[in-house]
Order: C-alpha cells, then structure tokens, then sequence
C-alpha cells in the first residue's frame, strides 16, 4: 500500500523516505531493518509518555505513574494503537513471515511502532516525535482509570474476588488452534462459586487468560449488582454488656423485677445487715412481756396487774459510787 496513506495518518510527512521505508522493513526482509530504530524509538516512546502522565495527573505518585507508564508502553497497548493504523498493510516481511501470518503478530506490529517513532525523531526532532505520540495516545489516557494504574485483567479480578471474600478463578486450556508457531489458545475462566464460566481467547496463553479474566471480571460485576441484599435474612443481634454492674431494663419485663440486674440487694450493704427501727423492737418488747417476762415493780410500790410486789432498790453503778465518795 502507498506510503502516503500512513503518514497521513501519523500526521507527520517524512522528509527522507529512506527512513520510514527502514522503519517497516522486518529483520525476515533484508539486512537494513528497523531493530535499531526500534531501539530508538522505544526511549523517545517512554520519555513522551512520562511527560504526558506528569502533566494529566499532578496527585500521583512516582510509584503510580511508573506502573501507569508501563501499562501504556507495553506491547499490548502499541499493538492496539498499531491497529487503529492499520500497520500490518505496509509492512515489509519476508517469505516465510508472510506466509505464517507474521503481519497479524502482535510483536511485530509493536516493534514496528516504535520504529516509526524513531524514525520520526531522526527525521525532524523530539518535538515532532512527541506531537505524533501525543496524538495518538490522547484517545488512549482518555479511558484510562489511574485507579487501577495498569493492572492487567487477572489482577483487577483476583483483587475483586478477595474484596468480596468469594474464591479466586480457575482458568483452563480448553483448546489451540493453528501452526505451532502461530498458535491460538481458548482459555476457560470459572468462578464456581457465583456459576460463571467464561471463555477468551489470544496468540499466547497469558494472553488468553488476560481476554477470559477481563470477561469474567465484567459477569461476576453484573451477577453481584443483580443479587437483592434485602433478600437475605438479617441475623439476630444481641446485646452484651462488657461493663460489670450495669443492669438493662427490658421492654417486657414485669415492673418489679424491673430494678433487678447486678445491684447489691437493699438488705445487706457492706456485708452488714442495717438496725432495726424502734417501732419493731418496741413490738419486740412486748412480745416478751407477753411470753412471762418477770413484770418490774414500780418504785411507789403500787401493784401491776394481780400480784403486789416490794419495790426493790435498783442497784448503784460502780461510776454512781465514785462519784459519791468524791463528793463526800
């Protein structure tokens, strides 16, 4: 195809045509090939995009924008990007390359974007390179989630699973199809606990994990946002009370119980029981009288009741005798 069509796509014509004609050439072609301008082009890619994560997000970390950086200069990304360009229609590969389907391999549709971009930064300098780059990565930043800072889809899943305590995934290969050396893998991704099975499929078995994890992620998402939480039944709470001598009221109790619970009982405070009121041992008194008690004689001598009896002398206190022999 004319070469013309993909530098208006890049945006940038080239003034030696030399350099992008190299930059599309694969090793398989001849021995001028794009290995070194892939070189190149690698270390202006990351430079740019360094400069292009400083800019967009000023909150984030070194550590969180070197994973973010990694994530968009990994082969996957440039192979995507190298997509929209529709690269695989200028590449120049060799017999066998083309004849196993080298112009679909993601390795080589990557390196080759990065050869163009070093090819551009030979061409007419950093600041073109970077006005190519930025124009086509701009779309990209725009669906990026710093959230997730370029964690693949069998990270985010895995990490999801555990937020919600449900088991991690199991993935399976299920079938390959194609040559040896250009093989397709369909991978089986299974989160038996909420019955999901998902199939993916890519040119490696990590990359067919990643495309089954990534669908698995998005079904086990819509299986929980399906799922009522008011369809499950509440458990019964109970109240315990770790603070000793603190008594509860319930709402059903009889009233005089109501001032039961850990309370010492009003008849015994400090082990003691309390004195008795006068009223209760005048009764007390009487009681005894009652009983026989031997009735006292009144100093007139008068009698009490039946019985006439000598009033007796009532006898001194040893502190009444002192007290008179003092005196006298």
């Amino acid at each position: 195809m004319d070469p013309q069509l993909l530098q208006q796509r890049l945006g940038h014509p080239f003034k030696d045509a030399s350099l992008l004609q190299q930059a599309l050439t694969h090793r398989s072609h001849s021995a001028l090939h794009n290995e070194r301008l892939e070189f190149l082009g690698d270390s202006v890619l990351n430079c740019v995009v360094a400069s292009l994560l400083f800019e967009r997000y000023d909150k984030i970390d070194e550590g969180d924008l070197s994973r973010l950086r990694a994530n968009l200069v990994k082969q996957q990304s440039l192979y995507e990007i190298a997509q929209r360009l529709e690269l695989s229609q200028f590449l120049r590969l060799g017999e066998g390359e083309l004849k196993s389907g080298g112009f679909r391999r993601p390795s080589i549709l990557a390196d080759t974007l990065e050869a163009l971009f070093g090819a551009i930064f030979l061409d007419s300098g950093f600041e073109a390179a970077r006005a190519v780059i930025r124009s086509l990565y701009v779309p990209v930043l725009e669906h990026v989630d710093p959230k997730t800072l370029g964690k693949d889809a069998k990270t985010l899943l895995q990490e999801f699973l555990q937020g919600k305590k449900i088991p991690l995934p199991q993935y399976n290969v299920i079938a390959t199809h194609g040559a040896a050396h250009s093989q397709e893998f369909e991978i089986e991704c299974l989160v038996p606990k909420l019955d999901i099975q998902v199939f993916g499929t890519g040119g490696s078995r990590r990359a067919g994990e990643q495309a089954a994890a990534k669908l698995a992620l998005e079904a086990v998402q819509l299986a929980l946002a399906k799922t009522p939480s008011a369809g499950r039944k509440p458990r019964a709470r109970t109240t315990q009370l770790k603070l000793a001598g603190i008594a509860t009221i319930q709402p059903d109790a009889p009233e005089h119980e109501a001032g039961k619970g850990n309370r010492p009982d009003a008849s015994t405070v400090n082990g003691s029981k309390p004195a008795k009121p006068p009223k209760e041992l005048k009764e007390q008194k009487e009681t005894k009288e009652q009983k026989g008690a031997p009735v006292t004689a009144r100093n007139d001598g008068k009698t009490t009741g039946d019985r006439t009896e000598t009033a007796a002398a009532e006898p001194i206190s040893a502190a009444s005798s002192a007290s008179q022999s003092r005196t006298a």
